[in-house]
C-alpha cells in the first residue's frame, strides 16, 4: 500500500466511504415485501431479496429457474399504477418497488375420465364452461411471464379447436397469475392440462421410436446400466451426468 503523501489529508468523507462500501458489497436499494421495507441488493431477484430479507420461503418457490411457476408475485413501481406480474426467481427487484408473493391461486380443477371425453368443443364446456364467458380484453395474456398468447388459446378452446390449445398452452407453467387477474375468472391453465391430455390420448400422432424405446424398457435391455448407476456414489454420477451427450 503507498503511503498517502506528506501534508495530505488521507481521511475519506462519508460519500467516498459509501461508494466504495457499495463497489465492494452491490448497492442497496429500497423494495416494499409485504408492505414493509428491506434494503436489499440492486441486482437480486425478487426471491434472491425476500431471502435476504430474512424471510423463509415455505410455499413459493421450487425449480428457481423459471420452470414449475410456483413463485408468482404481483408488484407496483413507484409512479406507475399498473399491477406488475412476475416469476419471483427471474424478476429482478428495482427501487421502490412494492411486491407480494402468491404462493397459490384458489381453482376449482374439474374432474373427469379422459376416456369419457372426446377431444372438441363439448369437452370444454362440460369440464370449463366458464371459458366462454371470455370478452377477449388480453389481461390474461398481459400478465402471462412467460409471454404466451393465453387469449388466443381460451378462443381456440371456444372454437374447439383442442390442437391449437395444446400448442399455445404447452409452455404454461400454471402459476396462476392469468386466473388471478382474468375479470370472467377463467382458470385458463387448468383448462389447457384437460386440452393437452385430450391430445394426447386422441389426436397425437404416433411415435414409432417412442413405441420401440418402451418395448425396450419393458424387455429389460437396459437393466444393466441402471444396476451400475445404482451403485455409483454421488460424485461419479455427477461426473456421468455432465460428460453426457445432449442436444
Amino acid at each position: 500500500m503507498e503511503n498517502a503523501p506528506a501534508g495530505a489529508s488521507s481521511s475519506l468523507s462519508s460519500s467516498q466511504i459509501g461508494d466504495r462500501q457499495d463497489k465492494a458489497e452491490g448497492r442497496l436499494i429500497t423494495v416494499y415485501i409485504m408492505g414493509k421495507a428491506y434494503e436489499v441488493p440492486e441486482e437480486a431477484t425478487i426471491m434472491g431479496a425476500i431471502e435476504y430479507a430474512g424471510h423463509q420461503i415455505i410455499r413459493g418457490a421450487g425449480c428457481r429457474e423459471g420452470y414449475c411457476g410456483a413463485c408468482a408475485t404481483i408488484y407496483r413501481l413507484p409512479g406507475d399504477y399498473k399491477i406488475r406480474t412476475g416469476l419471483a426467481c427471474m424478476t429482478m427487484v428495482e427501487e421502490g418497488m412494492t411486491l407480494a408473493q402468491i404462493p397459490s391461486v384458489p381453482a376449482e380443477k374439474a374432474i373427469y375420465d379422459i376416456e369419457k371425453l372426446k377431444p372438441n368443443v363439448t369437452a370444454i364446456q362440460q369440464m370449463y364452461p366458464t371459458v366462454f364467458r371470455c370478452v377477449a380484453c388480453g389481461t390474461c395474456t398481459k400478465s402471462c411471464p412467460q409471454g404466451l398468447q393465453v387469449m388466443d388459446y381460451v378462443q381456440a378452446a371456444k372454437r374447439g379447436d383442442i390442437a391449437a390449445v395444446m400448442d399455445l398452452s404447452f409452455d404454461c407453467v400454471v402459476c396462476g397469475l392469468c386466473m388471478l387477474r382474468c375479470p370472467a375468472e377463467i382458470t385458463q391453465p387448468l383448462m389447457g392440462i384437460m386440452a393437452k391430455r385430450l391430445y394426447g390420448r386422441y389426436l397425437r400422432k404416433e411415435s414409432h421410436e417412442l413405441a420401440e424405446r418402451v418395448k425396450a424398457v419393458e424387455d429389460g435391455v437396459y437393466e444393466a446400466e441402471y444396476a451400475e448407476m445404482m451403485s455409483m456414489n454421488r460424485e461419479d454420477l455427477t461426473k456421468r451426468y455432465y460428460a453426457r451427450d445432449s442436444e
